[in-house]
């Protein structure tokens, strides 16, 4: 297969397999989205959507948020991990978006990454699933398959979001993005990774990775 053909399988393979794809943060609007994105560094979605039903009962605008101390955040959050640094970041993008952005989330890259605790991943996030602007974040999941299918080198997480970008349409970045970390998440795992059930990297899988796996599987 070429490099095109390789892309296309994937494309397709995934829309047979999430023709719906399922958000992994539950959240209501640009607002809770960026609070959930910023607590799961680190941190399982799972996890973070216990926590989130807790924090956005006391507040789930950043009126409400900044009428909280930064302690009583950070003791709601605690279970989510980095809770000192996470609680500070919260407090105070709250106080920047009441005072630059009349309490709204902007849909703009430079805006969202100059927020406290706010980084080009969380950025993405936002930019795609709150305002449907094509962006793909790169998590865990994408930086590992990127690597297994031989669509990137896997140094750095800037380098696998310039190949994605580079390859796939950016008009599917959206819902690829999704697509790729639910097929990770349930196909191709870091641990517990069987290749007989991963279709995807077992038809196009990088040579090397391939010939790894069945090694150890001897």
């Amino acid at each position: 297969m070429t490099k095109a053909e390789k892309v296309t399988f994937v494309m397709e393979t995934l829309d047979e397999i999430y023709p719906k794809i399922p958000i992994p943060l539950d959240h209501k609007d640009p607002y809770t989205l960026l609070i959930a994105v910023l607590l799961s560094a680190q941190c399982t979605d799972v996890r973070v959507n216990q926590i989130t039903p807790l924090l956005f009962e006391r507040a789930d605008n950043p009126y409400a948020m900044v009428r909280l101390t930064r302690e009583e955040i950070q003791d709601i959050i605690r279970p989510c991990g980095l809770s000192p640094m996470k609680s500070k970041g919260i407090y105070e993008l709250s106080h920047i978006l009441i005072e630059k952005y009349n309490g709204e989330v902007p849909a703009d890259f430079e805006a969202l990454e100059s927020l406290p605790a706010v980084g080009h991943k969380t950025a993405s996030v936002v930019m795609s699933q709150a305002f449907d602007i094509p962006a793909f974040p790169v998590d865990t999941h994408i930086h590992r398959l990127m690597y297994r299918w031989g669509f990137s080198n896997g140094t750095t997480v800037q380098q696998t979001e310039k190949d994605a970008k580079r390859l796939f349409p950016k008009d599917k970045w959206n819902n690829l993005h999704l697509q790729i970390i639910w097929y990770g998440r349930e196909y191709s795992p870091a641990r517990g990774w069987k290749l007989e059930n991963d279709i995807i990297t077992k038809t196009i899988g990088r040579k090397t990775v391939l010939k790894e796996y069945l090694k150890k599987k001897k």
